[in-house]
């Protein structure tokens, strides 16, 4: 294995990409099973908004861990582990009618998705070599992840209801065999690059907490019309459970193409300006999902995933030239806080939908995009990227 390169290879960017979407078919099969869990254990909004959070609050702790972690050691062997701890915990969701014990599962599943990004996102940025782009294809394996879940959980439990979930372990069982090629392949590029190195310029942290609170605001919108878009679909077409996956897979489908333009409109432009417009024009597509009645939903969710979706890898890359020597913790907190502290707002929409509409808890989520879009406002373009 002496001809492999120093730098792991764009097929180590392609196995990275379709671990990532093995990963991150379990951040929205929570999402996707919501209205499976209505229709069969009579969840109401709030309910099912706490089993969205159980799956959030692990992960948003986590993840900044696991970021220091790999800042100070690689960990390469995190990546197949935490794929099958993801699936597990969801496949496990279904089986017992307990309430507690959902969220026990959902948690364990939310934790094992913290455990492989900040690594995976490190690997990531290496393999990339400074190309947004390359980052941009890492980015949209997660995004087809997102797209792939409802259909997946539609498909299984649809077919013979939440006892099938177990069925719903075998994207994590493909996953972690795809990541022992590229172990070996670092391996035998001398490992994976090294844990706690110091990278050229200084940590500029003002300019990353201004960043993170604008991914904060980006990851309410996210999981906010993750967890109740296909209720809401639902209730304004009609159609029963057929629409709402319909709606979702729109949204995660429109964030897959938001990831690769986003990488390549970066090529041309600054990250920060296609980062601000990008919200901008997001805030006018939520606006447009809340007021607008008919099938045309379906085009403001689409215009909505894209302008959320095109700052996603940007936002990583931004993070890690703000923070260059810990990479690994800033790759945890943009990379994770974009679907864990978004999940800390469920409870309130669900809680609100209660009270009033769907549609009214869902219109706070038009400001939302605009605070990010004002964060982005004072945000410096750095340079270069650094490796």
């Amino acid at each position: 294995m002496g001809g492999v390169p120093r730098n792991p290879s764009n097929k180590s960017i392609i196995l990275l990409s379709v671990g990532h979407a093995c990963v991150d078919v379990y951040q929205d099969a929570v999402a996707a099973l919501v209205p499976f869990f209505v229709a069969e254990r009579s969840y109401g909004y709030a309910a099912v908004s706490g089993v969205v959070l159980a799956a959030s609050v692990l992960s948003s702790v986590a993840q900044p861990v696991f970021g220091v972690m790999t800042d100070r050691w690689a960990m390469p062997w995190l990546l197949p582990v935490s794929t099958l701890l993801g699936g597990a915990g969801i496949a496990l969701s279904g089986v017992s009618g307990s309430y507690g014990w959902t969220l026990a599962f959902v948690a364990v599943s939310g934790l094992g998705v913290a455990a492989y990004h900040p690594e995976s996102a490190r690997l990531a940025r290496h393999a990339a070599r400074g190309r947004h782009s390359g980052m941009g294809w890492f980015a949209l394996g997660g995004n087809l992840g997102f797209a792939l879940a409802p259909l997946m959980v539609s498909a299984v439990v649809a077919a013979g209801g939440l006892r099938l979930t177990p069925l719903l372990v075998v994207p994590a069982l493909v996953g972690s065999v795809l990541c022992l090629p590229m172990l070996r392949a670092l391996e035998g590029a001398g490992g994976s690059p090294v844990g706690g190195e110091t990278a050229r310029g200084h940590d500029d942290r003002v300019a990353f907490v201004k960043l993170s609170l604008a991914v904060i605001c980006r990851s309410v919108v996210f999981v906010g019309l993750g967890t109740f878009v296909s209720l809401y679909a639902t209730q304004r077409l009609g159609g029963g459970t057929s629409a709402g996956t319909a709606a979702l897979f729109v949204l995660y489908i429109g964030g897959a193409v938001g990831s690769v333009l986003g990488g390549h409109l970066a090529e041309r432009w600054d990250r920060v300006t296609v980062s601000r417009w990008s919200y901008l024009a997001t805030a006018a597509a939520v606006a447009g999902i809340v007021s607008v009645p008919g099938p045309v939903l379906y085009v403001f969710v689409a215009l909505a995933s894209v302008g959320l979706y095109v700052p996603f890898s940007l936002q990583v890359t931004l993070g890690q030239d703000y923070l260059p020597s810990r990479v690994g913790t800033a790759g945890g907190i943009t990379l994770g806080l974009t679907v864990s502290v978004g999940g800390l707002a469920s409870p309130l929409i669900g809680s609100l939908a209660d009270a009033t509409s769907l549609r009214t808890a869902l219109t706070p989520l038009i400001l939302m995009p605009a605070l990010s879009w004002l964060l982005f406002r004072t945000l410096p373009e750095p340079r270069l990227l650094r490796d």
